[in-house]
């Protein structure tokens, strides 16, 4: 396999600026194990985002290994895989005994099981291209999959009117890493790489649109404290790049503000009172 391919500048290019963008997208967590190193503590954070980020990072460097020309590739899903293997040990280390036992397991199924099976299915049962187009479509379905998680978030700011837990920068950089990796994948007329992309650009562009849309809307606190119990939204969100890049953020922690009730009668009673104990020369207080 060539280290590069210096006959197609455009693929290199694009390549290349995924690759930059796709770096700051898997080291944006950093402050929030950083946090949890610190602190020695989860926080309740969860595991699901970084294992999923894992196995996708995984599956995109064994398709890369089939293919020819896509050294850059390889560089980002191994960096992926190197820098998501810290954070699900630091958070293995710190987390209770019930996450921790979660994500053991999670990876034990997914990372280790679903994986060892695809790779001995795929090397002794398929050979060549046939191998290199299993593994494509395997990649292509899992990466829908996760595309399909931020749906929910898309579906809350729609009915929230509110755009607090959609951060625009995330929505820039995912946005244009699909757009960079679409071009590479049309570059290098790989139908594998560019179609999730599509999908990828399409859901990011209308996470932009509802920013802009509902920036400056006012939510009032019960209905967003009702949207988000039915939506039930995770503490991470899943927004995955094609090539194995997850970009998950440190969460923001969802406040909710509960309405104050006021005991009006009990403050109407308090008045009568104060004013009758004026009258007698006396003081009353009530308290509701």
């Amino acid at each position: 396999m060539a280290i590069f391919n210096t006959q197609n500048t455009w693929a290199f290019a694009f390549g290349l600026l995924g690759n930059l963008i796709s770096f700051a997208v898997f080291l944006s967590p950093v402050p929030t194990f950083y946090r949890i190193w610190k602190k020695k503590t989860t926080e309740g954070f969860q595991s699901l985002p970084y294992v999923v980020a894992l196995f996708s990072a995984m599956l995109w460097l064994y398709y890369a290994t089939q293919k020819k020309d896509v050294f850059l590739l390889v560089t980002i899903n191994s960096f992926g895989c190197f820098i998501e293997t810290i954070y699900i040990a630091i958070f293995v280390a710190f987390a209770p005994k019930k996450a921790r036992m979660f994500t053991v397991k999670l990876l034990l199924l997914m990372n280790f099981g679903g994986f060892c099976l695809i790779l001995l299915l795929c090397q002794f049962l398929a050979k060549g291209t046939t191998r290199a187009k299993i593994i494509g479509g395997i990649c292509v379905g899992f990466s829908v999959c996760v595309f399909a998680a931020p749906l929910s978030i898309i579906r809350t700011v729609i009915k929230t009117k509110s755009v607090e837990y959609m951060p625009f920068s995330l929505s820039v950089s995912l946005t244009l890493s699909a757009v960079v990796w679409l071009l590479y994948g049309l570059a290098l007329k790989d139908i594998y790489v560019a179609f999730p992309n599509v999908i990828g650009f399409v859901l990011g562009a209308l996470q932009m649109i509802l920013y802009v849309v509902f920036k400056y809307c006012k939510t009032p606190s019960d209905l967003m404290e009702k949207e988000l119990e039915a939506a039930k939204l995770p503490e991470v969100s899943i927004d995955m790049l094609k090539l194995g890049t997850l970009a998950s953020p440190e969460p923001a922690a969802i406040t909710v503000v509960r309405s104050v009730n006021t005991c009006v009668c009990n403050d109407r009673k308090a008045e009568i009172e104060n004013g009758q104990g004026v009258k007698n020369g006396t003081h009353s207080t009530a308290a509701c």
